[in-house]
């Protein structure tokens, strides 16, 4: 592992951020800040389910607003939808249909659509001189069209459920992320408990990664339990942006003789 000047980081995202969720983000946002004062990584869709956000002044002024206190802003896809061609084997079907709920919108494109949506992406971002340095997949999907079209990008990195890939350097960090889910009060519950264990077996890694969704703000217990999450988390992390620690972490490797960061996983470098 890179010695960086914190040996163990904690990384916070709000995914799914567009003006029809914001209320829903926003509690997200006050439940974290009633705990610490932390940065935090916002993943913006801009047209979210085919409504864009060009017109909406107020809620530019809010994104811009969580620039200026220190969070990053992050590219999550352009639509959301997964829009691409029909699954081909029921795994696919299950993954896309069932577990993404359709929304896995870089499952299945083409490298010459998911270039179109990261480039109309970026636009809308350039629009509004806002920088963006990460991309993460809507329901971190990334099929082989869109790892082919990241390589036309200059993002610094993009995530998957497992793994963090810093894209510059072909590398990548076992990093699990932590997420709940919100379809039923089982669900929920299950969610919970399996993020406690897994916050503790990941102990000593490097990078925890914590993943809110807007659907997250309807739980009051699964708010409680990711603001305990966050405050024992903190008692042995520091709290970064994810472009940050993708620059923290890839300036010690640079440092070290032999950085201990994985090849990308199996089938996505060739991609």
């Amino acid at each position: 592992m890179p010695s960086t000047e914190s040996s163990r980081i904690l990384c916070v995202s709000v995914h799914d951020v567009a003006p029809q969720t914001w209320p829903l983000c926003e509690r997200l946002l006050q439940a974290v800040r009633a705990v610490a004062d932390i940065p935090l990584t916002l993943l913006v869709v801009p047209a979210y389910h085919h409504h864009p956000a060009a017109d909406t002044a107020g809620y530019d002024r809010l994104l811009e607003q969580r620039l200026s206190v220190g969070d990053e802003l992050a590219l999550h896809g352009y639509t959301h939808l997964d829009e691409g061609s029909a699954p081909a084997c029921w795994r696919d079907k299950f993954m896309r249909r069932v577990y993404t709920q359709g929304e896995g919108e870089f499952a299945a494109l083409s490298a010459a659509d998911a270039r179109q949506r990261l480039a109309w992406g970026l636009e809308w971002f350039e629009h509004r001189k806002w920088p963006v340095h990460g991309f993460v997949a809507p329901a971190w999907l990334l099929g082989q069209g869109a790892w082919q079209a990241l390589n036309d990008f200059a993002f610094q990195y993009t995530t998957t459920l497992s793994r963090f890939h810093f894209l510059a350097e072909r590398q990548s960090l076992y990093s699990p992320s932590l997420v709940y889910s919100a379809r039923s009060k089982w669900g929920s519950a299950m969610s919970r408990r399996g993020n406690t264990i897994w916050s503790g077996m990941l102990r000593n890694a490097p990078l925890a990664r914590l993943g809110l969704h807007p659907r997250d703000a309807h739980h009051p217990q699964t708010i409680r339990h990711f603001q305990k999450t966050i405050e024992k988390l903190l008692v042995t992390r520091v709290a970064m942006t994810k472009t940050s620690f993708a620059q923290t972490w890839c300036a010690a490797a640079n440092r070290d003789v032999q950085p201990h960061c994985d090849g990308m996983a199996a089938g996505e470098a060739k991609k």
